[in-house]
């Protein structure tokens, strides 16, 4: 008796705009900022467990650290604050899993998130591959962003979060306290939307 072929193993996934977007291959044809910005709205930050009634979003946290980014690098290049805005965006597809996961996940969910990530920034016009004061630069404010997150959100005490995490220097609490409030998902797909659509027409501008 014929043995049945296996199926093949379904890599896409599709998206509200209609994009089936492949998970191995990813093509920047098929990213749309408008399924980022609903992905990214709708992924809880630190597995949900922060206050609040509504989970901190990853469109939140990519808000704060955008703040963070224009406080303390106000001579970096204008593409590099778009990059800074976008630096989670792949999460819209493969969520956002904590630190310690990700340690245990090694390189191939890396290799995955490395690889959307790249077609993101050739989507909207950003170079592929940062340098590594910009990288660097980047991992700053996301660490900054993580203290603020870490304290005031999801129960951290400062000494411990000081052990994890960049406690912030240039920027305080009363800089980013708007930004720290927990939104309902359509409203932060709503403001992440706007932050792209004001640093796009400011790279535009600039070019």
């Amino acid at each position: 008796m014929a043995q049945k072929a296996d199926k093949p193993t379904r890599a896409w996934q599709r998206m509200l705009s209609g994009r089936r977007l492949d998970l191995l291959d990813p093509s920047p044809l098929d990213i749309e900022i408008e399924d980022i910005a609903h992905g990214l709205a709708r992924v809880a930050r630190w597995n949900g467990q922060t206050v609040g009634e509504h989970a901190f979003s990853v469109a939140q946290h990519s808000l704060l650290v955008a703040r963070i980014g224009e406080k303390l690098f106000s001579e970096a290049k204008p593409y590099w604050y778009l990059a800074l805005l976008l630096h989670d965006a792949p999460e819209y597809v493969v969520g956002d899993m904590i630190s310690p996961f990700k340690a245990v996940m090694g390189g191939d969910y890396k290799s995955v998130e490395n690889r959307l990530q790249t077609a993101i920034h050739l989507r909207f016009s950003l170079p592929p591959d940062l340098s590594k004061t910009e990288l660097r630069a980047i991992k700053s404010c996301d660490r900054m962003a993580a203290y603020f997150e870490a304290t005031r959100l999801a129960g951290f005490a400062s000494e411990e979060a000081d052990r994890f995490f960049s406690r912030p220097r240039g920027v305080t609490g009363d800089d980013v306290s708007d930004l720290l409030d927990p939104l309902p998902a359509h409203q932060a797909q709503k403001t992440f939307l706007e932050a792209f659509q004001q640093l796009t027409l400011r790279l535009n501008t600039k070019a």
